[in-house]
């Protein structure tokens, strides 16, 4: 990874420790102030945190028109909740999704560091098939947190670290419902995979998507892309063939009606999922949100329950913790079955 000379201290203790930084409101907008967005009037708030400067453009600008979400609650959001979203983001390159007008305008998707990136904000070179490396963003403290929050965007991230392209130290699998399937028909197939990923030895968490589904995650050693791919892939034909009518494991929308859809494709490397506490880009400002292991259960029964938006995250975070935390913990990691790393 690489930084600019400005590069400032990346531990998480460092980010928890910058909140007390000074805020300033402008009546301007600086030129890149949201990645590449021409200059213009406009409130513009300006902060000082662990010696950089951050800036959020345009902050009561309507995001979510549901609820009246702002980008200035958008970045109060990513600033509450930095102590257990950075150690899902670290040290992987970031995808954007970006709704920079709100929810109901256009949206569109961008891998390349935007135009007016500042220097201290972190890079990792990602291959691609033809041609050199290209640079991606790398958000690993809560300045370049707080940098990407004003750009508005859902973040995803790949299943490797850098500087370890398609070495994977996650497992993912989509489960995707086929209408009028649901959430409660995701939480019984997750529910099963759990039981098989513990057999397994492998340690599963579950997070909502923020949208129709679910994802199921658990931690692993470095292993290459392709053995997780391959792996995931069995796993959720045998799941498939286990329950006919209840899962599908083939893209062919004509067989996933009534069913839930187990993307396993989501472990090859180029490939990328929303991030844990990510917001959505939903009318209603959804967050991709981890699960306890009984709230999984009782979803089956109350999906209802399974609906979580921005403003009751950092109360259920300072009430549980980081469900998902075990992403992050390589003594948490295992190996897949067959393996020995």
């Amino acid at each position: 990874m690489t930084a600019g000379d400005g590069e400032s201290d990346t531990s998480p203790g460092n980010a928890r420790n910058a909140r007390g930084g000074r805020d300033r409101e402008h009546g301007e907008n600086p030129a890149g102030g949201e990645g590449g967005e021409q200059p213009g009037g406009g409130e513009r708030i300006e902060r000082e945190i662990a010696g950089q400067r951050v800036v959020s453009t345009h902050p009561d600008r309507v995001i979510h028109p549901a609820t009246g979400t702002t980008k200035r609650d958008l970045w109060a959001y990513h600033e509450a909740v930095a102590e257990v979203l950075l150690p899902h983001l670290r040290d992987r390159p970031l995808s954007f999704l970006r709704y920079p007008r709100g929810a109901e305008e256009p949206v569109f998707f961008s891998k390349n560091v935007p135009p007016g990136t500042p220097e201290w904000v972190e890079t990792c070179g990602v291959p691609r098939r033809d041609g050199p490396d290209v640079p991606q963003v790398v958000i690993n403290d809560l300045p370049a947190l707080l940098w990407a929050a004003n750009l508005v965007a859902e973040f995803h991230v790949p299943q490797w670290r850098c500087p370890a392209p398609g070495m994977a130290d996650r497992l993912v699998l989509d489960l995707d419902p086929g209408a009028p399937a649901g959430i409660a028909e995701c939480c019984a197939v997750a529910v099963r995979l759990c039981e098989r990923l513990a057999a397994d030895g492998l340690t599963a968490c579950a997070k909502t998507s923020g949208s129709k589904g679910l994802h199921l995650m658990a931690a692993l050693r470095p292993t290459p892309a392709e053995e997780v791919t391959e792996y995931a892939r069995r796993l959720a034909e045998e799941t498939a063939g286990e329950s006919p009518e209840l899962v599908v494991s083939t893209m062919e929308r004509s067989r996933r009606w009534g069913r839930v859809f187990i993307d396993w494709s989501q472990n090859a490397a180029a490939k990328t999922t929303a991030a844990p506490y990510t917001p959505r880009a939903r009318r209603e400002p959804t967050v991709s949100t981890p699960l306890t292991p009984e709230e999984l259960a009782e979803g089956v029964e109350h999906p209802e329950r399974l609906r979580f938006t921005i403003p009751g995250i950092p109360a259920r975070v300072e009430r549980l913790g980081d469900p998902a935390s075990v992403l992050s913990d390589p003594a948490r990691a295992a190996s897949l079955p067959g393996t020995r790393r």
